[in-house]
């Protein structure tokens, strides 16, 4: 019997479909994990499991009970080093950026007048991001001088967290955008999110429909997951006339809109994963796997 520590805040449809999966298999036992029901002492496992699955929608609690969890040689999917990879949107560009993998100029900048130069060097209109963030919370479509100058201000106000700018080039892309979705490294389904706003998340709205894996959009996503270590993987990208650019990589995605869309049961795929790190990591001493999240953490 193989035991998945179950890392959640609340049960929201993607969370419910993937606890039905592994619920449903009779070689499973499953540990659920409130992040926010409970402390946690560092110096004892959170709980007596052999995998964790990480599903925390606050990106700090899911990192650092991935931590403590991964202190005590127990792997979770994601692996801490994979979401700090992925939820930070400056890490995530750097390391495109280091890769040579296409994705849209980032300009960073630490105050009101730097943040001001990095607009104009950018170029209007371009896109004012929260280097943490999801569902398209917070993001700004800067046009001109006088709404860049409006948003900064707004975005001082709001404190510290927000005084680090990134500053991201604008990609007019055709009234929608494409996620894939990876796992370990093999692009398995993709959509396109349609919308008529420029923000084409579905979760603000975004029409799901199938989109073909052509050999690009597979050979960009492999690099793109080798690039920030593997595991449960949602690249967002754009089309382009110079090809796919990536945006972003998520790593605790949403899919409810995508099974549907793309005829794969995504969950029952995602669940196959966790249990095979389970397996691999059973086979391997505490010790063994402790170097091994070193050597992840160190790529």
């Amino acid at each position: 019997m193989i035991r998945i520590g179950f890392l959640y805040s609340r049960l929201r449809v993607e969370e419910k479909l993937l606890l039905e999966e592994l619920e449903r298999r009779p070689d499973l036992e499953v540990v659920r994990i409130n992040d926010g029901e409970r402390c946690f002492d560092i110096s004892r496992p959170p709980a007596e499991v052999d995998a964790a699955f990480e599903r925390s929608i606050s990106y700090s609690r899911g990192l650092y009970i991935s931590r403590i969890f991964e202190a005590h040689g127990i792997p979770v999917v994601n692996p801490s080093a994979v979401a700090e990879r992925c939820g930070d949107k400056y890490v995530t560009s750097q390391i495109l950026v280091r890769e040579r993998i296409p994705t849209p100029r980032v300009l960073m900048a630490f105050d009101e007048e730097s943040a001001l130069a990095a607009v104009e060097a950018a170029g209007y209109p371009c896109v004012l991001k929260p280097v943490v963030g999801s569902w398209g919370r917070l993001l700004a479509r800067v046009d001109n001088r006088e709404m860049a100058e409006a948003v900064i201000e707004h975005k001082v106000s709001l404190g510290v967290q927000h005084q680090v700018f990134y500053v991201q080039e604008y990609v007019d892309k055709p009234g929608r955008d494409i996620r894939a979705f990876v796992m370990g490294d093999e692009p398995i389904c993709a959509i396109y999110r349609s919308s008529e706003n420029w923000i084409t998340n579905t979760a603000r709205g975004g029409v799901a429909t199938n989109c073909p894996l052509t050999p690009e959009l597979s050979d960009i996503c492999q690099r793109t997951a080798q690039a920030v270590g593997g595991g449960l993987l949602a690249i967002d990208l754009f089309e382009t006339a110079d090809g796919l650019t990536v945006n972003e990589v998520n790593h605790t995605m949403e899919f409810r809109n995508s099974i549907a869309a793309t005829g794969v049961d995504i969950p029952a795929r995602m669940v196959d994963y966790v249990v095979e790190t389970a397996n691999r990591a059973m086979n391997f001493s505490n010790a063994d796997f402790a170097n091994l999240q070193t050597q992840a953490r160190a790529r």
